[in-house]
């Protein structure tokens, strides 16, 4: 019995002197500024802790290494790019790369972005990898995504698409019984129509009740920006309309058409894809820029054209005609 007490004593104090020593024997952190650490799929401890030396944030492998049997926990470490902060002690590096708590890198898809600028900004972002093809117009939820470092572009896209889909499904199964369209495609096209003719965010429920009433009567869309779109896949087109443009037959151009585009002119939000899903009830059937960024509207030719003639007037005193 005295000999097992005496054993249990020594490991005790074993076990003191270790801990007393364990920044010596062990090693030390060294991190003096917030620096990103990258561990590629597939790493080992081992490999990490010699990558830690090497780059100078910790004095020892070894030591680290012998860290983490004696103190750290066996969950595996995760691959992903991580942030060593100032005061971090070893135990805390392990942790982090064990938790997986990895930078999160944001990618902001404005309301309204078209699929061809949406491209652009995937393929700048130098941090993604990968090569991809424009998405499918209207296929993409605009909103914010996080992503890591080395992330493959094409697995963002399918993200931001499958963000689509489920938001899309959604509504559809909440729309309501004065919808002017019968399938969710028509839907997700309409709703790129009022995402881009709304001039300020309050009027998309007037605007898509608008369109609804016109797809309803039979008459035409005319919306702008369908003509637009054929010509520049949704850039800006930074002139006038040409009336050669205006009178041109395709399948998106609403001003020789009856009914809806062949398919979306941009990547409609959440908040137009909800109005045309439940578009706001009245007999408006004309809009006209008001000058101040938004829409009058009227139900009647005659009330139209007055706006037209108060329009014009405004911009002959801009100097704008």
């Amino acid at each position: 019995m005295k000999r097992l007490l005496l054993i249990v004593v020594a490991v005790v104090m074993l076990c003191g002197v270790g801990l007393l020593l364990a920044p010596t024997v062990l090693g030390e952190a060294q991190i003096e500024e917030e620096t990103p650490f990258l561990i590629p799929a597939g790493s080992s401890l081992t490999s990490v802790a010699q990558d830690l030396e090497q780059a100078g944030h910790i004095t020892s492998a070894d030591g680290f290494l012998l860290r983490a049997r004696l103190f750290g926990s066996s969950d595996p470490i995760q691959a992903g790019e991580f942030a060593l902060t100032p005061g971090m002690t070893q135990g805390q590096i392990l942790a982090a790369f064990q938790s997986g708590d990895v930078i999160r890198r944001f990618v902001t898809i404005p309301e309204g972005m078209p699929s061809i600028l949406v491209w652009e900004r995937l393929m700048a972002e130098e941090l993604l990898t990968g090569e991809i093809e424009v998405p499918g117009e209207g296929s993409i939820l605009p909103d914010t995504y996080a992503f890591e470092r080395g992330q493959s572009r094409a697995s963002l896209v399918e993200q931001m698409q499958s963000a689509m889909d489920l938001y899309l499904a959604e509504q559809w199964a909440q729309r309501g019984d004065n919808i002017a369209v019968t399938t969710m495609r028509e839907a997700l096209t309409l709703a790129s129509i009022v995402e881009k003719e709304s001039g300020v965010p309050e009027e998309r429920g007037t605007v898509a009740g608008l369109y609804s009433n016109r797809l309803r009567v039979g008459m035409m869309l005319q919306a702008d920006p369908t003509i637009i779109y054929p010509i520049t896949k949704g850039k800006p087109l930074g002139r006038r309309i040409r009336q050669s443009e205006i009178a041109a037959r395709n399948d998106y151009n609403t001003y020789s058409m009856v009914g809806l585009p062949v398919g979306p002119i941009t990547n409609p939000g959440r908040e137009s894809i909800a109005a045309v899903m439940n578009p706001e009830d009245h007999d408006y059937l004309f809009m006209v820029a008001d000058g101040t960024g938004g829409h009058e509207f009227n139900a009647t030719i005659q009330g139209h054209n007055a706006a037209v003639e108060r329009w014009y007037e405004l911009r002959r005193e801009r100097g704008e005609m």
